[in-house]
Parts: structure tokens; sequence; C-alpha cells
């Protein structure tokens, strides 16, 4: 505040009263102590991309809001056995619900899924790490699959070709116990095509196993229900990954699965307890809000309601013909045309995969100056451009702000 006044009197205007500075002070104060000054700015999101990594991702179901309101708003028995009065486990509500959604023997929830991938390439201590040259992937924020496995300790051994490997380029590695671990990374931020061949999995389990070795699959978003049930291509499931022998699955909670942002770690018991023991498991632990929200999201897979109950899988199984009937409806009050679209799923999630969706194209000479009045509007709308015309696709707005959409498109219009 004193620095701008001096600057305004350096322009030459004229000093401001001290009744009215100090008003000013008192109003400054008062903003930090307010609640929404201190929010992140809540969007429409009508871009059609359902996991926007730039909007946060998954929007949280009702149930995971309520849950952290409670976590946040009071004391609660996080490590407190309640029978005993002792000291007890971490609230283990959440990976409860992964031991039943995954048929794994146990689970852990880290802060996020490079710290689970790190956690889990670290019981490898100092010695090799397999990974085909194909997967040695950059998951975003610059962070390379190369870089986690040399940071939790392990040697990178690299094999097979970027296009081509087979199941018998890890036996050298293996056979010679120059590597105890094969780490098998989901490419689910691009997709090879042409000429090209992976491992079949169940050879390469055998192979790992005969040898004594570990298999540790990274499936990035970790889907909790068959994609393909949309007309999307099958994103692996963990329960599959296990099922078919991987020791441990690692998989993201903000992104297929639709909740926080957490790490998720389930396989073989007696893994998941030496990496519980690691003293870098508790630098990555979550709080206890996020434990709630992902316990209350998982909960609602159990009881057969996720697709319902989880925005995510809302938006992936909205039909086309409702998307365009709220276009229609939104379209008639603010004049403006009807569009087929289609949709993808994003944050790394199923890339090249989309979905027909229909919204709304507006009349702009200039679509980046429209595109900048939704987004500095209220509510703040953010919309994309295609060609030469700016489309908002409903598949990723919820129906309940079609209203307020319709409302920001009039007044955008108008002031373009």
């Amino acid at each position: 505040m004193v620095a701008d006044e001096r600057t305004r009197l350096a322009a030459g205007g004229q000093p401001t009263g001290i009744d009215d500075l100090a008003q000013e002070l008192v109003q400054r104060l008062d903003r930090f102590a307010d609640p929404g000054g201190a929010a992140l700015v809540r969007v429409i999101n009508a871009t059609g991309v359902i996991l926007h990594t730039n909007l946060g991702r998954a929007p949280w179901p009702a149930a995971a809001t309520e849950a952290t309101r409670n976590a946040a708003a009071g004391y609660q028995l996080l490590e407190l056995d309640r029978r005993t009065g002792r000291r007890g486990a971490r609230f283990r509500a959440a990976e409860e619900h992964l031991i039943a959604l995954t048929g794994a023997e146990d689970a852990l929830v880290t802060n996020n899924n490079a710290a689970a991938v790190g956690l889990a390439v670290h019981l490898a201590g100092r010695a090799g790490v397999a990974v085909a040259r194909g997967e040695l992937v950059e998951i975003g924020g610059g962070v390379r699959i190369p870089e986690i496995v040399r940071r939790a300790g392990g040697r990178l051994i690299e094999v097979g070709t970027t296009n081509k490997t087979r199941a018998d380029d890890f036996e050298e590695p293996l056979a010679t116990g120059r590597a105890v671990m094969v780490l098998r990374v989901h490419p689910s931020n691009f997709r090879l095509e042409g000429f090209t061949e992976s491992p079949d999995p169940g050879e390469l389990v055998a192979l790992v196993h005969r040898h004594g070795a570990l298999v540790v699959d990274d499936l990035g978003s970790g889907a909790l229900m068959d994609t393909s049930r949309y007309g999307l291509a099958h994103e692996p499931m963990p329960s599959e990954r296990l099922a078919g022998g991987a020791d441990l699955v690692t998989f993201s909670g903000d992104k297929l699965v639709g909740g926080p942002q957490a790490g998720l770690i389930a396989g073989h018991a007696t893994l998941v307890a030496r990496i519980r023991k690691d003293p870098l498991a508790r630098a990555t632990r979550p709080d206890k809000v996020t434990l709630a929200a992902l316990a209350a999201t998982l909960g609602l897979y159990r009881a057969g309601v996720a697709e319902r109950e989880i925005p995510v899988w809302r938006m992936i199984a909205a039909g086309a013909n409702g998307l365009r009937r709220r276009a229609e409806l939104i379209a008639a009050s603010v004049q403006v045309e009807v569009v087929s679209l289609r949709s993808t799923v994003g944050g790394g999630s199923l890339p090249g995969e989309t979905l027909p969706s229909w919204g709304l194209g507006l009349p702009s000479p200039g679509p980046d100056r429209l595109v900048s009045a939704l987004r500095l509007g209220e509510p703040c709308v953010i919309a994309r451009i295609e060609g030469d015309r700016v489309v908002l696709d409903l598949r990723t707005v919820e129906p309940e702000a079609d209203h307020a959409l319709g409302q920001a498109v009039g007044r955008a219009i108008a002031g373009g």
C-alpha cells in the first residue's frame, strides 16, 4: 500500500489523507480474512476435456466434498483406537475399499502417483529396474520415468526398442541378476502406432517370476470401471493386472478414479508392508482431508453408484441426445448455433479417444477476444476455439450450470 502511494505521488498525484489511508488498510486486512478471497476461482468448464489438468482434473463427487468438510471441521479418530484409547493404525477406509475393488491383499495411499511409483521402485534398492524403451515416458510437469527410477535409488536398465519390445528382451538382465524388477508403464498420455510390438503380459509375468523378480505396473489413470462400455478404448484396470500376476499396481486418484489427488498402491501384502515402513512413505502420505475424500469416492464404486454420483463417469456416460437437447434450450435463449462436437477424456487418459457431444457455436469476428470475455466474466467460462469459431462443449458442463452459462454467453456476445 505504501509503495502504491509513493508511485501515485511520483506520478504527480495529490497525497491521500491519513483517514482514507487508514480505511484502505482496514479493508485490505479484512480481505485477508475473507474465505472467498483465499479460494480458487470456480469455473464452468466448457472445453469438452473431462480431466482438464489446468482446471484441477476431476471434479469431486458430492459425497467426497461432504466428507472433506466433516474431516476439516474438527478432530477425528485418525490414528486412535476407539476401543483401547491407544494409538492405532492410520485411517484405513480408503485402503480397505481399494483392497475390495482391486482384489489386492493390501493397499497404501500416497499424495500422488509419482510418489507411488517412486516408493514401489524403491523396493529394488540399488539393483536394476528394467523398463521397455517405449515406456520411458514423461508424465507431465517435465517429470520423466527414468528420473523417477534414478531418484528412487534404482539402476535403470532399458530394454527393447522404442517401437518393438518382446518378452525375451528381458531375459538377459533377469537371468544375470542385473534386474530384480520390471516396471511396466502404461503409455496413457500418447499412442504409438504402426510397426509396433509389446510383450504379452502373461508371458512377461511368467518370465519375471521365474527369475524371482518383481512386476510393478504403473497404470497412470487406473480405471475402476470398464471404459469400453462407453465407446472408448479399454483402459487397463488394476484388478485385471493384479489377477494377471503383477506384484504391485500404482495409479492416480484424481483422474479416472474421479476423486482427490492421490497415489494408490495395491498388491501383495508383504510388499505393501515394506513400502509402508519406508521413511519416504511418511514424507508422501496424504492428510486427513484427502483420505476422507478418497474413501468417500471409492465407497461409491463399492455401492454400485459410481456412474451416477462421480462427475467424471457421469460426463463419460452422458448420452449425445441429452446433450443436444440441453444445447438447443440454451441456444434458443441467446440466439446461437447448436453444433456437433467431439469431447476428450484428457488428464493423460485414453489419448486419441473421443466421445460424440453437442454444444454451442458462438458468432464472433474475433474468437480470441470472445474467449477472453468469457474467461474474465462472471461466472468464469472456459471455452475452446475450433477453426475460427468459439465453441462450448456441454459434456463437461453440469446441467445445473446451463442457465448461468447461457447468461454468461449473452453478456459476452453483447459486450463483444
